[in-house]
């Protein structure tokens, strides 16, 4: 896997995205019944923000997730926590695999995200809030280095508010990539 980043176009992208966000596995999203019309009103709206943006994860140069972050001050995260200087948001949504399914994939595309937003200089802390029925993404946020801080009400969902440090995302990835099975994980 070769993981590159590149801007997401709310325009030319609107119709894979869709694909995606349609997709039973994606339901957490909220976008189940979403047209593509929808997925470019949205994602226009996030692109213009000037604080929350979307990046497409190309795989070979092949589009393979979409990553969001965001500033959880300006977020519906704000008063819900005491934000810190360094926290930056964050989602991720893995598209449906071309061929057959990759043991390991999310965990290494989830890593590569997690890689870039620590690869800046103010970021200290990234900042998730899945669906707190969302099980299996809380499995993969404690493998990569997340501690949870309980359950939070947000407009659209009842969430697993979590944060994961610098120092504990790089914790976690030595000790994925020092663990035996970590070839045969799953995620």
């Amino acid at each position: 896997m070769s993981f590159t980043f590149r801007c997401y176009d709310p325009e030319a992208d609107a119709e894979l995205l869709h694909s995606w966000v349609t997709q039973p596995y994606a339901s957490f999203w909220g976008m189940q019944s979403a047209t593509v019309g929808d997925v470019v009103e949205e994602y226009s709206k996030i692109q213009a923000s000037g604080h929350h943006h979307a990046l497409l994860g190309l795989d070979d140069g092949v589009p393979a997730f979409l990553m969001e972050e965001y500033l959880p001050l300006l977020s519906p995260l704000a008063g819900v926590y005491a934000t810190q200087p360094g926290d930056i948001g964050m989602h991720l949504l893995v598209g449906p695999p071309a061929g057959p399914p990759r043991t390991g994939y999310t965990a290494a595309a989830m890593e590569a995200v997690l890689e870039r937003l620590f690869a800046k200089d103010n970021v200290e802390r990234v900042v998730v809030e899945p669906d707190a029925r969302n099980h299996k993404i809380h499995v993969l946020n404690a493998r990569l280095g997340f501690e949870p801080a309980g359950v939070v009400t947000l407009p659209d969902k009842q969430a697993l508010l979590s944060f994961c440090t610098r120092e504990a995302f790089h914790s976690a990835r030595a000790a994925l990539h020092s663990s035996p099975i970590h070839q045969g994980a799953s995620l």
